[in-house]
């Protein structure tokens, strides 16, 4: 079975085309500034790369543009559109509604369309996507897979706020966690990776990125996560603030004169390490800068890792132990001082690396030393494989 995986985003459209029985990428791409000019970067499996500066003024028009690059005579790695035998769609929020993926008809993107409101900036987005597909292959199956779904094993001592239960009685609001794909494929890797029994482990997985969260798997279910309602709850991320006292909102909303609107923007859009350090969103522009000896940076870097620390320390009470730590994602799987930096705070469970091991950049690998009585992991994600897994299962 071929099943192309599709990420939807305002105005960027990521695929991967996959052979489900090998689970190798036959093709990836990106589609980038939908609406604006567009550019599609298509590579194969062998990894030739093309780079196309064609106009993509809606998202049909960029399915298009895929389909006629997977079938392209000269790059291209099918023949046929009918070799397309399934399409996963990643949906950022499913609410309460969708605790598992679902193979998509008009009541699935009515239930989708209700979850707007709780992810305005992605939701509508995954719809065009969806939409778009199926104007252009409306005999396919296709398979929503949503990034909270995971996280709707957590108990509700884990996801209710401390706020009047009416509002979640109302509008559902409460801590849905993201990432959840991500989350899934790592714990269960880590599982097997670690010779772990999955009904009798304890795994806490720190997915390290722009945007980062960290979850609490028991026997293989989420317990805990980090991100909330929305996922600007957490950890400090490259632009987000994460944890703050909400008193802040309307103290900086009074001292500078600034609406609710824009002082969630600059909480979402300017905060995080881009706002500690004054330098970049991105970690390595910001552990160059703290080695030319910039403290703000130093200091955006330190607090960064001390909250990861924090989370990971919680979780390890939450589920009254812990047999593996795992870091994946862009900086947890490429960056060994952060990585160094939240396992020195484990050092009392007798965690202790192993420095060539964790010196290693985007490789599976145990970077702890044999004795170390908490399995310290890195594990690439690969959130495509894994929604391409569950469409497998549903199709």
């Amino acid at each position: 079975m071929k099943v192309l995986v599709i990420n939807c985003g305002s105005s960027s459209l990521k695929y991967q085309l996959i052979d489900s029985v090998t689970e190798q990428a036959l093709a990836v791409g990106l589609c980038e500034r939908i609406g604006i000019d567009g550019r599609l970067t298509h590579k194969s499996a062998d990894g030739e790369k093309v780079v196309l500066e064609d106009a993509l003024p809606n998202h049909e028009v960029a399915i298009k543009n895929v389909i006629a690059a997977l079938m392209n005579e000269n790059y291209g790695v099918i023949k046929s559109l009918d070799e397309i035998n399934a399409v996963g769609h990643r949906v950022v929020h499913g609410g309460e509604k969708f605790a598992h993926s679902v193979v998509i008809n008009d009541e699935v993107l009515k239930a989708i369309e209700e979850c707007n409101d709780l992810a305005p900036l992605h939701n509508p987005a995954n719809l065009i996507g969806i939409n778009a597909c199926k104007s252009i292959m409306p005999n396919v199956p296709m398979v929503a897979v949503f990034d909270t779904a995971f996280h709707q094993t957590m108990p509700k001592e884990a996801y209710l706020y401390g706020i009047p239960f009416e509002y979640y009685d109302k509008y559902k609001v409460r801590r849905y966690g993201f990432h959840g794909t991500s989350h899934s494929y790592v714990s269960k890797r880590a599982i097997e990776l670690a010779g772990l029994d999955a009904n009798n482990s304890k795994v806490i997985v720190c997915h390290l990125g722009n945007g980062a969260s960290i979850s609490a798997v028991k026997n293989g279910q989420s317990v805990d996560t980090s991100m909330g309602l929305t996922p600007l709850e957490g950890l400090i991320m490259g632009t987000r603030s994460g944890d703050l006292d909400p008193a802040i909102i309307d103290f900086v909303a009074k001292k500078e004169n600034l609406s609710l609107d824009e002082v969630m923007n600059i909480l979402n859009k300017k905060s995080g390490v881009l706002g500690m350090s004054g330098v970049s969103s991105d970690f390595r522009d910001i552990e160059a800068a703290a080695n030319e000896g910039n403290e703000h940076a130093k200091e955006a870097l330190a607090v960064f890792a001390y909250r990861v620390a924090k989370y990971v320390g919680s979780y390890i009470v939450a589920m009254n132990g812990v047999d593996a730590v795992v870091f994946t994602a862009g900086l947890g799987e490429n960056d060994k001082n952060i990585r160094a930096a939240v396992s020195s705070h484990l050092e009392f469970l007798g965690v202790s690396l192993d420095a060539e091991k964790n010196a290693q950049r985007g490789k599976e690998i145990i970077i702890s030393n044999p004795d170390s009585k908490v399995k310290i992991m890195v594990i690439p994600t690969n959130e495509e494989l894994a929604i391409c897994r569950e469409v497998v299962e549903l199709v």
